[in-house]
């Protein structure tokens, strides 16, 4: 376990530590301090612009379709309800202070002095959410979470803790976005996820930030015997620097996780991203499958599996598609065997749209920009489950602005 006083020496002597993988961002050309903002009792209170960046990134404002809801803009937790017996959420300062127990899960899966940007959440955080499933529910809606950045130059530093206990059942959907008229900004999310035994959990995570916002996620899962693991991600939107790199534990006989991800990047973007998979215990598997497009920006697509237990099988797929020659698409797949009884596979390829497929469209009817958007379409299709209807909408509406002009022959 660890005490408040060695999380913060920790955080203190990383605090200048620069990340492995990324560009170094400098903490003193953001604020530290935003703007208090008032608790809402209805999200309808938002206005409709807000309403309609959270409805992008899979936010239902009414909630009816919901278990439950969180929302945060900038250091201010404005909205957090229940609706479902069976979950709870909190802020994860209020459930520090409810909770004794909690102090065994803080801080454990991830690590205060990772680098800089662990340090400096450790240091600053401003609350986060705690969404637990208690043993043996399924819980039959998702819950919704929202990081929302609502003031220019703002770092947002949260913390947030999902646990589902013994046998539950739980669906998560948190959006990050930033207000309409932020262009500037950085988040910094540490989330630390722990499924138990016989448990599952999906994690459906969208990204829609400002052309000019830093983000630097810290994401550690940890899966115990048979627990399952969904984790879907997809960042269609402008952003300027992105560089994150889940890593899931595998822990528990049977443990089982699969990874999506649909990346997007137009110019201006840089994306650094990908997963790993650590197979712990025997019979584990784990599976992580990316779909990424550049119409001119530039994606790092890494992905590891570690296999460090028998009877252990895991498939990387990443696969990369330019609409741009101005457009980088780099894939980084590792495959590393502790044991001579993992099964470890990789599939990877980057191109362009042949122009046969679009050709083959057009004999049947299709133009060009049509033959093009039904491509993209289905090389973005990674069969994700549970994703809410006003999120499919917008992805359909991303892909048909694609225009034949980002494709050069």
């Amino acid at each position: 376990m660890k005490n408040e006083a060695s999380i913060r020496d920790k955080a203190q002597a990383a605090a200048e530590k620069k990340a492995v993988l990324g560009a170094d961002i400098d903490f003193a050309v953001f604020a530290d301090k935003g703007i208090e903002q008032a608790y809402l009792s209805d999200p309808a209170q938002l206005s409709m612009q807000q309403q309609t960046q959270l409805e992008g990134i899979g936010m239902e404002i009414a909630g009816e379709e919901r278990s439950g809801t969180y929302m945060q803009i900038d250091h201010s937790v404005v909205h957090c309800n229940v609706a479902s017996d069976g979950v709870e959420i909190l802020s994860t300062d209020e459930a520090l202070k409810k909770y004794d127990w909690l102090s065994d899960y803080w801080w454990q899966a991830v690590e205060p002095d990772t680098d800089k940007y662990t340090a400096r959440a450790a240091l600053h955080q401003e609350h986060g959410y705690f969404i637990r499933a208690l043993a043996g529910s399924k819980i039959d809606h998702p819950v919704q979470a929202c990081l929302y950045i609502g003031q220019e130059d703002i770092i947002q530093d949260v913390h947030n803790i999902i646990i589902v206990e013994e046998g539950a059942e739980l669906h998560v959907i948190t959006g990050c976005a930033t207000d309409p008229h932020v262009k500037k900004g950085m988040h910094v999310g540490i989330s630390e996820f722990y499924v138990k035994k016989g448990g599952k959990l999906t994690f459906t995570m969208i990204h829609r930030w400002g052309e000019e916002i830093a983000v630097r996620p810290r994401t550690s899962v940890i899966v115990e015997e048979d627990g399952l693991y969904l984790s879907n991600y997809i960042c269609m939107q402008p952003v300027r620097d992105l560089q994150m790199y889940p890593t899931t534990k595998l822990v528990g006989r049977g443990a089982v996780s699969r990874i999506n991800s649909i990346l997007v990047a137009p110019p201006g973007s840089h994306m650094d991203v990908g997963g790993r998979a650590i197979l712990a215990a025997p019979g584990s598997k784990a599976e992580i499958i990316a779909r990424t497009l550049s119409t001119g920006g530039v994606v790092i697509n890494r992905g590891h599996l570690l296999g460090q237990s028998p009877e252990t099988k895991a498939h990387l797929e990443c696969h990369g598609l330019l609409l741009s020659e101005q457009g980088v698409i780099h894939a980084v797949p590792e495959l590393e065997a502790r044991t001579g009884n993992a099964e470890l596979s990789h599939e990877a390829a980057v191109g362009k749209i042949a122009p046969e497929e679009i050709e083959y469209l057009m004999a049947r009817g299709q133009n060009e920009e049509e033959a093009v958007a039904t491509i993209v379409r289905g090389f973005l299709n990674v069969n994700i489950d549970g994703l809410p209807e006003a999120l499919k909408r917008e992805i359909d509406i991303v892909i048909q602005e694609f225009s034949l002009k980002n494709i050069q022959n």
